[in-house]
């Protein structure tokens, strides 16, 4: 997966940086069609604010943003809320090749 890290107004330190590339790309174990990682720290007076946009192969974007006084707590929040939503979505996909529950049923008995 590529990871795009993105500055805005502010300076990330190399740990940051590091630490946004390798849970961006542990969120791949939630959805393997996960193609691109687009992560944006930015700082406004005293909040830095974290944005997350995932791009999925033949799906739509999904986006996440956090603020927080330092941007690895923010960075945590976003991830959690990324993970979640890639989460909800996976247990939402409906197998349509297998068999419906109630044959497994009538099989059994």
């Amino acid at each position: 997966m590529r990871v795009q890290i993105t500055a805005r107004h502010c300076d990330i330190s190399d740990s940051v940086r590091e630490r946004a590339e390798t849970q961006m790309a542990r969120l791949t174990r939630y959805d393997p069609r996960l193609s691109a990682a687009e992560v944006i720290f930015d700082e406004e007076k005293h909040i830095r604010k974290v944005e997350a946009i995932l791009s999925i192969d033949r799906g739509s974007p999904v986006v996440a943003r956090a603020d927080d006084r330092d941007f690895r707590p923010a960075l945590d929040k976003v991830v959690e809320k990324l993970s979640k939503q890639l989460r909800r979505t996976r247990d939402q996909v409906v197998d349509h090749q297998s068999p419906p529950l109630s044959a497994d049923v009538l099989e059994e008995e």
